[in-house]
């Protein structure tokens, strides 16, 4: 009876239904999840208990910096951006003209596995490459240079990040809920006309465009407070990931918005492929229907969701302020709290890509190897297969899934220590920041069970 399901298990990871796109993965685990998610939970509850009873600023002295370098002033930023920018042209290009086939053409690969899988997640773990892969900078101050001309129009002030938190729900409304978006022409359809309305604001607002209503760019601004590496007095320090939330001060309340929107949809992007959301629908998850069956279930889910979480998570707020005796508006703890989602939200993001990066990896190096289909072997690859075979094993997953179990841990951790030492920065006692940290602690708890939960669970997708 095993060989049977392994066989099925073995086609359902089979990589040509991964059709390239970050969201569609099919990894069932077969471990005891229940001792490991046990154990994660565990590891999360001591670090609170450790924060109870560590001196004041043991959290803060965590999170200090050394200092690596004298950041000299770098020339070329914008000269990498206009590169970028060359290659997003051409990617789109070959959206159009390209294989039709996903896993084939470079567009699909580049934006679902390259971009979202891999620069989103170094983004956040390294620093902010994001100043130099950026594609609009680069061309924006090439025509500025070239005409002398200011931006004709200010941006109002009152908008703040808000276009910012619209734009990114938009973009996982298409990651989630659109009917093809590995479709190699309709991506590129979507991917030009947003850089070329992007480039628009840019060039009608100037650079405030760009870190307040670009969605992208504000997203990547965010992940890039939990970079290891970063500036500090002029020069690049070093430390751990997270130092650069204590170091700079709290945030608008659109972008703590934001902040807690980039978890949320990173939890329904799970969710939404379980057996469990399949069955809410009432959907035989072994007979999907198709995407467009669900698409009006998947928006209204991603909007709930979202909506659920931010509920949540300033009750937690409001709670641990009333315990606390502090008695602060909600939302001023909002926007002093919520940077410590981040290494949550990136902990998940991480955990819950892993798969897809490991199999469409392989693509992506195949796709260079002959980036323009003529039997070029640029890389030598002339003996290259691609392999899913580390499924086969138990243990290689159960290494699989010891590093997406860590990434969540490891995820809820730095963001308890962040939020201690947040409270501890803020004035607060270490009696009245453990108080206030209660509700929001337990919040994190529930949630490092929910993310390991989401990870074993069984997909439909």
């Amino acid at each position: 009876m095993r060989r049977p399901i392994t066989a099925m298990l073995l086609f359902t990871l089979c990589p040509c239904a991964a059709y390239a796109h970050a969201a569609e993965q099919g990894f069932v685990l077969l471990l005891p999840t229940d001792i490991y998610i046990a154990a994660g939970a565990a590891s999360v509850a001591l670090t609170v208990i450790l924060m109870a009873i560590l001196p004041p600023g043991a959290a803060d002295r965590l999170f200090a910096t050394r200092a690596i370098l004298r950041r000299a002033p770098v020339k070329g930023r914008h000269a990498v951006s206009l590169l970028v920018t060359l290659l997003l042209v051409t990617l789109v290009w070959q959206g159009l003209a390209g294989p039709r086939d996903p896993l084939r053409n470079p567009l699909p690969l580049s934006v679902w596995s390259v971009w979202w899988i891999g620069l989103v997640s170094l983004q956040g773990l390294l620093g902010n490459h994001w100043r130099w892969t950026n594609p609009w900078t680069g061309l924006g101050a090439g025509l500025h240079r070239l005409t002398g001309l200011r931006a004709p129009l200010r941006y109002p002030r009152v908008l703040g990040h808000w276009p910012a938190v619209l734009g990114f729900l938009a973009f996982a409304g298409f990651l989630l809920a659109d009917i093809a978006p590995t479709d190699p022409a309709r991506l590129a359809l979507a991917v030009g006309l947003y850089w070329y309305a992007m480039l628009l604001g840019l060039v009608l607002f100037g650079p405030a465009w760009m870190v307040r209503a670009e969605a992208i760019t504000v997203a990547m601004r965010a992940y890039a407070r939990m970079g290891a590496l970063g500036r500090r007095r002029g020069r690049l320090a070093l430390g751990l990931p997270g130092w650069q939330i204590l170091a700079r001060p709290s945030p608008p309340l659109a972008l703590a918005v934001l902040m807690v929107i980039l978890l949320g949809t990173g939890s329904f992007d799970g969710l939404n492929e379980t057996f469990w959301w399949m069955g809410v629908l009432g959907l035989n998850p072994l007979e999907f229907p198709g995407r467009s069956a669900v698409t009006g279930a998947n928006l209204t889910g991603l909007l709930i969701a979202n909506a659920a979480l931010l509920a949540i998570f300033a009750g937690a707020l409001w709670l641990g302020e009333r315990l606390a005796g502090t008695h602060r508006p909600v939302l001023t703890a909002m926007r002093l709290f919520a940077p410590s989602i981040l290494p949550i939200a990136l902990g998940y993001h991480v955990a819950h890509y892993l798969t897809a990066a490991l199999v469409e990896g392989q693509y992506v190096l195949r796709a260079l190897d002959d980036p323009l289909g003529r039997g070029w072997h640029l890389l030598g690859l002339t003996d290259f297969y691609v392999t899913t075979g580390f499924f086969n094993t138990p243990h290689t997953v159960r290494t699989i899934w010891l590093a997406q179990a860590g990434a969540v841990v490891l995820g809820h951790v730095v963001a308890i220590l962040l939020a201690h030492a947040i409270a501890i920065r803020d004035g607060a006692e270490t009696r009245r920041a453990v108080l206030g940290q209660a509700p929001l602690a337990l919040f994190m708890i529930a949630y490092t069970v929910f993310g390991l939960w989401l990870l074993a669970s069984p997909r439909g997708l």
